[in-house]
């Protein structure tokens, strides 16, 4: 099925936009009209540059307020319609789009637009071209497709069709199995885009807060599995307005939109199995099973300082690699691997950013499909060469530059730590009791959230949670969970607005770095904080304002209180139990630890992050000042 994208949907001028387009992989553009007037080339010298990126026009649109019309209205429509028919074929398509009147002095009557829409037919038999009729959901007399669509029976026309568009069924709360009795070579064009739900205007809803199937809350699945299954054969095409997309980089927000349709259709060919077997066939999203490694790239008195950092937080050296310098800090499951190379990619990240994690191995069930997946729905593999005896491991890039890669047991790459590494004797796993990563958390733009959010959800196994507003003193981040369904895999997706925050300071003082904080699960907090106090380890101090709030929301057993404040351990609680958590000071521009302890509680402890936030900013101090 060939994939289109409206030009709408992106940034930049038209030749941007249909560079950004080809390389993302689309076969076809919808020709926004505003978009092609604002250009300086004639209608045939845009045709031959959309064909010179390999793309065809697949739809020219909108033609407006068109139906219904008084006279001498009318024939100025008609005559509008033949102006577009002489654009149209210099510029190489043979499809336009017609939507819902929305004209003040439009008439209402099924019959009255049927006869205009045949009339229409006819001129456009005539060029050869079509004309596909689509209802807006705040048109004036139509605003369903299935009042579109008798009109279009009742114009009983070959060159008349039917164009739908997700947004204007889902959004007015329409079923979209009414769609399966249409006959499919009656659709002549089918539009996708997701929305999140949110209670507005049908109109400014549409123009300002549509987003990529998967990036919002609408049933695109359910949508796409009804048109198909009427027969449709036609293209598939994205049209979305967003504020932030028309800001963002033209060409991430066209690998979203492909990477959006890709997973789409592999979602419907997995749902709807008895359709035709022209979508892609993709393997399954991957189940996560945790993190496998965290590497930091790190050099000379940096990469001193983290050790003794590792080491006060109870981890041992364990091993070697033997033809690079990597050594593997372990404790319990936790494996941080610290990367002190001079040359390849860690070299590359330490010189952008000084320390940094420039690498997390994502343990999956087959390592081999999430690189299939991955890169099928456009993410961009990365390799470097080999030495002699290391696994060939399947790695993509990632965010900020940093590189994923997977891990699984089926082909033995979970071995690499017995093939590539020369383990240290003696070596004490068990260190403070920590046990594996409960959570990492990446910190971008608030404009990437959604592309990292859709990369997360198209590749992996992983629900998204809803986004919740964190806040720091001096700003807010947005924050959204993407996680495995039994928890093996977390990532918090925190996105800042402004470098006064502490995540847009991180991401200033690093020039973009990935991965802010570590999570590391404990199973007894108190006795994991006794441990690391006697090996040196300072944890963030926390104001006794706090605890004295804590008395006033929650009851505690006798001393219990008196123990999380000696210790410097936050508290939560929800409906499915209790949740402790202390943090490191910050470290390499903004880096920290994290030590938590989950006792059935669900969330990542949003409430106590203002607090968090606020005790972080007094020991970093003023900004360009050294921390405390």
């Amino acid at each position: 099925m060939k994939t289109s994208i409206a030009t709408v949907s992106v940034s930049g001028d038209l030749r941007e936009k249909l560079e950004a387009i080809a390389a993302a992989g689309f076969d076809g553009i919808e020709i926004f009209e505003q978009d092609f007037i604002a250009h300086d080339g004639s209608p045939r010298d845009v045709g031959n540059m959309v064909r010179d990126h390999g793309l065809e026009i697949a739809l020219f649109q909108p033609f407006r307020d068109f139906e219904g019309l008084p006279e001498p209205l009318r024939a100025k429509a008609f005559d509008r319609a033949e102006r577009k028919f002489d654009l149209m074929q210099e510029l190489g398509t043979d499809l336009v789009l017609v939507c819902s009147s929305v004209h003040p002095q439009a008439l209402g009557g099924i019959d009255r637009a049927a006869a205009d829409f045949r009339e229409l037919g006819e001129r456009a038999a005539r060029r050869g071209l079509r004309v596909g009729y689509e209802a807006l959901c705040w048109g004036r007399h139509v605003n369903d497709h299935r009042d579109a669509w008798e009109i279009v029976r009742r114009a009983d026309h070959p060159n008349v069709g039917l164009i739908v568009d997700s947004f204007h069924t889902l959004g007015r709360k329409l079923s979209p199995e009414t769609l399966r009795g249409i006959p499919g070579d009656r659709i002549f064009f089918v539009q996708m885009a997701d929305a999140p739900l949110i209670e507005m205007d049908l109109l400014y809803w549409s123009r300002h807060f549509r987003n990529m199937p998967g990036e919002g809350d609408l049933d695109v699945t359910g949508f796409l599995r009804a048109v198909l299954a009427a027969g449709y054969q036609g293209p598939l095409s994205l049209e979305i307005f967003n504020d932030q997309f028309r800001g963002a980089n033209t060409a991430q927000v066209a690998r979203d939109g492909y990477r959006s349709l890709v997973a789409l259709m592999d979602d419907v060919r997995r749902t709807e199995p008895d359709l035709p077997q022209t979508l892609p066939a993709l393997p399954p999203r991957v189940r996560p099973e945790g993190v496998a490694f965290v590497e930091f790239a790190a050099q000379g008195r940096e990469a001193q300082h983290l050790a003794g950092l590792l080491d006060t937080l109870g981890f041992a050296r364990a091993a070697t690699h033997r033809n690079k310098a990597l050594t593997l800090w372990q404790q319990g499951e936790i494996r941080i691997v610290v990367n002190e190379e001079t040359s390849g990619h860690a070299a590359h990240a330490w010189n952008a950013r000084g320390t940094t994690v420039c690498d997390l191995g994502l343990a999956v069930s087959s390592a081999r499909d999430a690189l299939a997946r991955a890169t099928a729905t456009g993410a961009e593999p990365f390799s470097q060469p080999l030495g002699i005896g290391e696994l060939d491991i399947p790695a993509i890039r990632g965010l900020g530059g940093s590189v994923l890669h997977f891990i699984d047991s089926g082909s033995g790459l979970d071995r690499v730590w017995e093939v590539e590494f020369d383990p240290i004797p003696g070596a004490d796993l068990a260190g403070a009791g920590l046990t594996r990563i409960d959570h990492l958390a990446q910190t971008m733009s608030y404009e990437d959230m959604l592309s990292w959010t859709l990369f997360y959800t198209a590749i992996f196994d992983v629900r998204k949670s809803p986004m919740v507003d964190v806040i720091d003193p001096d700003g807010l981040v947005r924050s959204q969970v993407v996680e495995a369904q039994d928890g093996a895999l977390r990532i918090t997706l925190n996105g800042a607005d402004t470098h006064r925050t502490l995540a847009g300071r991180f991401l200033a003082d690093s020039f973009g770095a990935s991965v802010q904080h570590l999570a590391l699960e404990s199973a007894d907090i108190f006795d994991t904080a006794a441990r690391l106090a006697a090996r040196g380890f300072e944890p963030l101090p926390i104001p006794a304002n706090y605890y004295d709030d804590l008395t006033a929301r929650f009851d505690f057993p006798p001393g219990l209180l008196e123990r999380m404040q000696a210790a410097q351990v936050m508290y939560d609680r929800d409906s499915r139990g209790e949740f402790f958590q202390l943090y490191s000071g910050s470290f390499a521009g903004g880096l920290f630890f994290e030590i938590l302890q989950r006792s059935g509680y669900g969330g990542y402890g949003a409430p106590n992050a203002p607090f968090r936030i606020a005790a972080q900013k007094r020991r970093l101090g003023p900004k360009g000042m050294p921390a405390r």
